[in-house]
């Protein structure tokens, strides 16, 4: 397996909440979230907690033993949350989070896990693309901002709604019924999508955070074959720099999507190099 990534902050001087790497024959993507100016509540931060979860995962999956992605995310969940339990507000919800996307080679099969909102594209052998994302999020957030409808932005009523909505939302985090992510329960992991494809269906795979993914919704500047074909001709810095140019042209006002961390992760070459093989290409992952 051969994997380039690229990654952008999305505001100079903050830091970048995303985290991507690869270990032989697996890669991860996490895309982290939580309140600004909550210190109170964890004093590490957001970007601190998706690195030391993509750390985490990344070491159990170099392991090769072909265990059970959903089992390997919950080891990893419970490992971070004690690390910071005794000097953390953990069961806050604006406490540190992540969306989390895995895949792995293994025995001649692609295995892939996701929780919440990032997205994974199967590049199909003579096929075209396959999105898989995990969509409970933006059901629950759309259910949660209907009382928006009407109200005028700008306004103090439109602040005070908005507000209520972001409770109702939160109330909903990793609980049935709602939506499910990385945080501080291991049980979260179980609620993951997942699946596995034989790799020879597959020329290739890639990993977008949310931020990536506007390209396609909500800019529209290209489907999920463009984006396929961004990363074969550009790489992944290609995708995040059209996007990065997208929110530049796009027109300001209240309405406009807040620049965001974009990462996105392109694996190839699937079989060169399967986690649990005896031998693979030098510089593959």
């Amino acid at each position: 397996m051969h994997v380039s990534m690229a990654t952008s902050a999305g505001t100079a001087g903050r830091p970048n909440e995303d985290f991507a790497g690869a270990v032989p024959g697996a890669a991860v993507l996490l895309d982290g979230a939580g309140i600004p100016g909550t210190e109170s509540i964890c004093s590490h931060g957001v970007a601190w907690y998706t690195h030391r979860l993509g750390g985490a995962l990344l070491g159990r999956l170099s392991r090769g033993d072909g265990r059970d992605l959903a089992a390997i995310l919950a080891a990893a969940i419970d490992e971070i949350a004690a690390e910071h339990r005794g000097t953390c507000d953990l069961t806050n919800p604006a406490s540190p989070q992540a969306t989390v996307a895995i895949v792995r080679a293994h025995r001649g099969r692609l295995d892939h896990l996701l929780l919440a909102d990032s997205f994974l594209v199967l590049d199909r052998v003579g096929g075209g693309p396959q999105v898989v994302t995990d969509e409970r999020e933006v059901t629950a957030r759309r259910i949660c901002s209907a009382p928006l409808a009407g109200v005028p932005e700008g306004t103090p009523e439109y602040d005070r709604v908005r507000a209520s909505c972001a409770r109702a939302l939160r109330a909903r985090r990793n609980q049935p019924g709602g939506y499910w992510i990385a945080k501080d329960d291991p049980h979260a992991a179980e609620e993951a999508v997942t699946g596995s494809r034989p790799l020879r269906d597959l020329d290739g795979v890639a990993l977008l955070s949310n931020g990536a993914s506007r390209l396609v919704s909500p800019y529209a500047l290209t489907d999920w074959a463009g984006v396929l074909g961004l990363l074969s001709d550009g790489g992944p810095a290609e995708v995040v720099r059209r996007v990065r140019r997208a929110e530049a042209d796009s027109p300001a006002g209240p309405a406009a999507p807040k620049p965001d961390d974009a990462t996105v992760v392109h694996c190839t070459d699937l079989g060169g190099f399967e986690i649990g093989a005896a031998t693979g290409p030098a510089g593959g992952c």
